[in-house]
C-alpha cells in the first residue's frame, strides 16, 4: 500500500499517509492491553444491548454484534485470535475482527461511544476484579497469621525497639500485629472498590453524547451502582488506578517488614524460625546454606510497586482535562504491580503456614539484655508509690548491678535489691521473670496470652464473615 493511498480503517479518514514505524511502535498498546479483552467484550455486549433497547440500533444488528463478540471471546480464549500492532489497541483489534465476522453491522457498535470511555470502563472493570482478588489474598494471609497466633499465644520472644531487646512479648501477639496491618490494607482495597463503583460508559469522548442512551442500564448490567456524573472527569480520571497502586504499595511495605523479620529470624545468629524447603534455596558453592530467597524477593518486589505508584502519579500530575495519550502509560504499571502483589501475598501465606518456630531460642532471647527492667520499674511505682522517674533510676542501678554480677535481673538476691532501695520486698520477684512479665501485660491490646487468645477468637469471627 502506498503512503498516498493509506487510510486507517478505524480512524484514518483525514490522513493521507501511514504513520512512521516509530510512531506505530510508540502508539501501539496491544502488546499489554490485550489483557483487557474480556472486559472490553463485556462492555461492548452491554453497550450493544442498551443501543438496541433504546432503539438506536435494530435488533438484527444487535444480534449479529452479540454473536460476533462472543465468537471473538472464544477465539481469544482458544488462542486462535490474531492480534495486530497496526490496529493499536485491544478495542480496535476486536472491532476489526468483528467486521470480518459480521460485516457492516460491526460499525454500529461504536455509536454513542468513544475509545476514551471504552478504555475507562475496561480498565475500571479489570482493576475492580483485581481488588476483589487482592482482598481474598489478604484474607488468606490474615487467616494464616491468626492460626500461628493461636498456636503461639503463650510462646515468649523478645520485643524490639531500635532492633534492641526491649520487653518480652509473645510470638502470637507479634503475628497479630501483622493481622492489624493487613486489615487496614484490606480496608483500603474495600474503600477503593466503593469509590470506583460508577460506570464510565456513555461519557463518550469527553462531552457525553446526543444519542438517547440509557447509562443507568449499562451501569446496572456491568455491576456498577450508578453511572459517572461528569463526562469530562470520567474520561480523564485515573484515581482508581492510583488508589490501587497506593494500596498495593502500602500492603507491599507491610509484607516487606514481615519478610525482613523472617530473614533476620532465620539466621543462625537468631535461630527463631526455619523456613521450609518449599520456600528456601541452597547455595551453588556452600552446601550448608539455607537461603530465605522467597522472603528476600518479597522484600525486593516492594520497590517495583513503589516505582509504579510514583510513575503513575508523575504521568497524571500535569495533564489538562480531559483525555491525553499519556494515560496509556497507566496499564503496564497496574498490571505489573497487581501480579507482583499477588505473588507476594501468596508466597508470604505459604511461608507463614510452613515455617517452624524455635520456642527455646525465642525464650532464651526473650530474657536477654534485662528485658524485664521495665517490670521492675513498674513494680516500684505500684508497690512503693515511687515516682516513675525515681523508679527508672533505681532500676538502672539494678541493671548495672546485674551486669556486674553477670546474671539476669531475677537472679539477683533480695539483699542485692534492698541495697538499691530498702523497701523492696520478696514480692518483686513476682514480676521479674519473662513468663510473669508477659502474663502481666493484660491492658487492652497488650501481649498477655489471655489477650492474644481473645484477639484470635475475635479475628476468627471477623474473617469467617469476610
Amino acid at each position: 500500500m502506498s503512503d498516498q493511498k493509506f487510510s486507517n480503517a478505524m480512524w484514518g479518514g483525514r490522513f493521507a499517509s501511514r504513520p512512521d514505524a516509530v510512531m506505530e511502535a510508540i502508539n501501539a498498546s496491544i502488546d499489554f492491553d490485550r489483557k483487557l479483552y474480556a472486559q472490553d467484550i463485556r462492555g461492548s455486549l452491554a453497550h450493544a444491548a442498551m443501543l438496541c433497547d433504546t432503539g438506536i440500533i435494530g435488533k438484527q444488528d444487535h444480534d449479529k454484534i452479540a454473536h460476533g463478540l462472543n465468537t471473538i471471546l472464544s477465539e481469544i480464549e482458544g488462542g486462535t485470535f490474531q492480534f495486530s500492532r497496526s490496529l493499536e489497541d485491544i478495542h480496535m483489534n476486536i472491532e476489526a475482527r468483528l467486521k470480518e465476522i459480521i460485516g457492516d453491522a460491526a460499525g454500529r457498535l461504536h455509536t454513542a461511544r468513544s475509545r476514551n470511555d471504552q478504555v475507562a470502563l475496561d480498565f475500571r472493570l479489570w482493576v475492580r476484579e483485581e481488588l476483589q482478588h487482592t482482598i481474598a489474598s489478604q484474607n488468606a494471609l490474615m487467616k494464616a497469621l491468626v492460626d500461628r497466633a493461636e498456636e503461639h499465644a503463650a510462646t515468649v520472644m523478645p520485643g524490639f525497639t531500635h532492633l534492641q531487646t526491649a520487653q518480652p512479648v509473645t510470638f502470637g501477639h507479634h503475628c497479630l500485629a501483622y493481622v492489624e496491618m493487613l486489615s487496614r490494607d484490606r480496608s483500603r482495597a474495600s474503600g477503593a472498590l466503593a469509590r470506583m463503583d460508577e460506570c464510565p460508559l456513555g461519557a463518550a469522548a469527553l462531552a457525553g453524547t446526543g444519542f438517547p442512551v440509557d447509562r443507568h442500564q449499562t451501569a446496572k448490567a456491568l455491576g456498577f451502582s450508578a453511572p459517572t456524573a461528569n463526562s469530562i472527569d470520567t474520561v480523564s480520571d485515573r484515581d482508581f488506578a492510583i488508589e490501587f497502586l497506593a494500596m498495593a504499595a502500602t500492603c507491599a511495605m507491610h509484607l516487606s517488614r514481615l519478610a525482613e523479620e523472617i530473614v533476620i529470624w532465620s539466621t543462625p545468629q537468631f535461630g527463631f524460625v526455619q523456613l521450609s524447603d518449599a520456600f528456601s534455596t541452597g547455595s551453588s558453592i556452600m552446601p550448608q546454606k539455607r537461603n530465605p530467597d522467597a522472603a528476600e524477593l518479597v522484600r525486593a518486589k516492594t520497590g517495583r510497586i513503589n516505582g509504579h505508584l510514583l510513575a503513575l502519579l508523575t504521568v497524571m500530575k500535569g495533564l489538562p482535562l480531559a483525555y491525553s495519550k499519556d494515560m496509556q502509560e497507566d496499564k503496564e504499571a497496574i498490571f505489573d504491580a497487581a501480579q507482583s502483589l499477588d505473588l507476594m501475598l501468596t508466597a508470604m501465606t505459604g511461608m507463614v503456614r510452613d515455617l517452624t518456630v524455635n520456642k527455646a531460642a525465642m525464650k532464651k532471647a526473650a530474657g536477654s539484655r534485662y528485658s524485664t527492667a521495665t517490670d521492675l520499674a513498674d513494680w516500684l511505682v505500684r508497690s512503693l508509690g515511687m515516682p516513675f522517674r525515681d523508679a527508672h533510676h533505681v532500676t538502672g542501678r539494678a541493671v548495672a548491678l546485674a551486669e556486674e554480677r553477670g546474671c539476669a535481673l531475677d537472679k539477683l538476691g533480695i539483699d542485692d535489691l534492698k541495697s538499691l532501695h530498702p523497701d523492696i520486698t520478696q514480692d518483686v520477684f513476682s514480676v521479674l521473670s519473662v513468663a510473669k512479665s508477659v502474663k502481666s501485660r493484660t491492658s487492652y491490646g497488650g501481649t498477655a496470652p489471655v489477650n492474644v487468645r481473645k484477639q484470635v477468637k475475635a479475628w476468627k469471627r471477623r474473617l469467617a464473615k469476610a
